[in-house]
């Protein structure tokens, strides 16, 4: 349900989407229709160069082609992906309908009655004014940054207010293609200039988007301005018209409760951070969410299941967002240093210019990597229906934004693999059931863990993967993977814990007190 009357989304959202992203995609069998919706030629995508303008000089990136693909570790089996959000929500759209899910648009929510069994949600459809009850046992807040379900449930949120505002604006290149452009243009840029520093991305073969800011927190510039930091950014005289403008904030907001008796926040109802990396947040909490509440809407999992989902996905959005605003603060700086050092006019060719453009680019280059702890070290360490390792907590490696070590303990993401000689991966093979996976010769937990399933109704797929380098990966006989992909147990036939409880602490059918690890 949507308060919009139509689903069209002129400003795009996100653009690139992370491997871990893209895996929660294939998971939901969407990948692959995303990946057929090609919005502007796929050679414009060039990566992420740092350029003066469009057509002026390369500052810092590399062009990647598939033909001379780096080789390297690689620690998930996707690729990013670059498609726009109005593609991602014509392919949601479709696979609703398929599923024979009504989506209605133009009504608005205005009343919530958690009753405690369910929840009576009042909406009012916003061409009749008419209010009716929808009866429901629970509620997801998907409705964004200024979430109504959230403000109605009360829950409050936490973090710093920004004292700037800035927009993102998309500009509509009039005509065709000019021939400065041609044959194709490059899809993702961040501009330095002296007139413009941010984000130029193609959102198909008309339209951009553009960043532009910081102005006072009270400040909306005029189409004018806008259109004149667009030309900056293409670095010539291009005919341009403003077609959707969207204030955002480099601030933190972090709900205090993502879980209030029956009301659940997802995305930006429960986050809202500075842009950048689009880390897939979002789609990270349903992934979290869905087969929890699938589970307690079945039976099969207890209470303490669905608190999980706050205890898990609070941490890893706190951290996520905490990045996202230090990664913004710190390229600020790194903008102030190239305004010092001055960027030359794109005509100046110079070795003088081309002297400073190399500094520049030094400037630039100067970060710390790619934020591959963000994507990947996914790791729930407070939470209770994870059975950890004995003193796990205190020996695992901090969490830190440009590192990941995958390994298969409990809490973190499963290391995936091959599991035959054709290309199927284990993350393939997982679907809504949790999987047991049987990593040596060693069977004698098998019959245990299907018995103590099939008594609580739990679907329970069990992996053979006699191979010595998932054996290694997982450290043990043995590990219970749930569906959203992150080990909730792992152990040796000698000595482990009964199969019940173990599956009772996975499903949230007991209450298990944890000491949070450090942050």
């Amino acid at each position: 349900m949507d308060q919009a009357s139509e689903f069209t989304l002129v400003r795009a959202g996100a653009f690139s989407h992370s491997p871990r992203t893209v895996e929660f995609f294939r998971r939901w069998g969407l990948v692959d229709r995303i990946k057929e919706e090609w919005t502007f030629p796929p050679e414009w995508n060039q990566g992420t160069l740092f350029l003066t303008s469009l057509v002026g000089h390369r500052l810092q990136g590399t062009t990647t082609r598939s033909f001379a693909k780096p080789v390297g570790t690689r620690h998930s089996f996707e690729d990013p992906i670059r498609r726009p959000q109005t593609v991602l929500q014509k392919v949601f759209l479709e696979k609703l309908a398929s599923r024979g899910v009504v989506v209605s648009g133009a009504q608005r929510v205005t009343a919530l009655d958690d009753h405690g069994d369910g929840v009576v949600t009042t909406v009012q459809d916003e061409s009749t004014g008419q209010d009716h009850a929808i009866r429901s046992r629970y509620v997801i807040g998907a409705d964004g940054s200024r979430s109504t379900v959230r403000s109605l449930a009360g829950i409050t949120r936490s973090g710093e207010y920004a004292t700037s505002r800035h927009f993102r604006v998309v500009v509509r290149v009039k005509g065709a293609l000019p021939e400065r452009l041609r044959p194709y243009p490059s899809a993702t840029n961040i501009i330095f200039n002296q007139s413009y520093t941010g984000f130029l991305a193609a959102i198909d073969a008309t339209d951009w988007r553009i960043h532009v800011g910081p102005f006072p927190i009270d400040h909306r510039p005029t189409d004018d301005e806008f259109l004149a930091a667009g030309r900056s950014a293409f670095g010539f005289d291009i005919d341009l018209e403003v077609v959707s403008i969207t204030p955002f904030f480099k601030s933190t907001r972090l709900a205090d409760e993502f879980v209030r008796g029956r009301v659940v926040l997802v995305g930006d109802a429960a986050h809202v951070r500075a842009p950048g990396g689009n880390l897939g947040q979002g789609f990270g909490d349903v992934f979290n969410l869905g087969w929890k509440l699938a589970a307690v809407l079945r039976g099969t999992g207890g209470d303490e299941l669905l608190r999980s989902y706050h205890d898990e996905r609070h941490r890893h959005d706190g951290r996520v967002s905490a990045h996202a605003l230090a990664s913004s603060i710190a390229a600020d700086d790194r903008w102030a240093r190239v305004r010092e050092v001055g960027v030359p006019d794109d005509a100046d060719l110079s070795a003088e210019a081309d002297g400073r453009r190399a500094s520049i680019g030094a400037i630039i280059a100067n970060h710390d990597g790619p934020a591959i702890g963000v994507d990947l070290d996914e790791r729930y360490d407070s939470s209770g229906v994870i059975w950890y390792d004995e003193g796990q907590l205190e020996s695992d490696p901090e969490w830190h934004p440009n590192r990941y070590l995958p390994e298969g303990r409990p809490a973190h993401r499963a290391p995936n693999g091959n599991i035959d000689p054709y290309g199927d991966t284990l993350y393939n093979r997982i679907g809504s059931d949790t999987a047991l996976l049987v990593l040596g010769r060693d069977t004698s937990l098998v019959e245990p863990f299907h018995a103590a399933a099939r008594e609580r109704g739990i679907g329970l797929d069990v992996v053979y993967l006699d191979e010595s380098d998932a054996r290694h990966a997982y450290g043990a006989d043995f590990a219970l993977v749930r569906p959203d992909h992150h080990v909730a147990w792992r152990g040796n036939g000698e000595g482990s814990p009964d199969p019940a409880a173990v599956l009772d602490q996975t499903y949230g059918r007991v209450t298990v007190a944890v000491a949070a690890a450090a942050v």
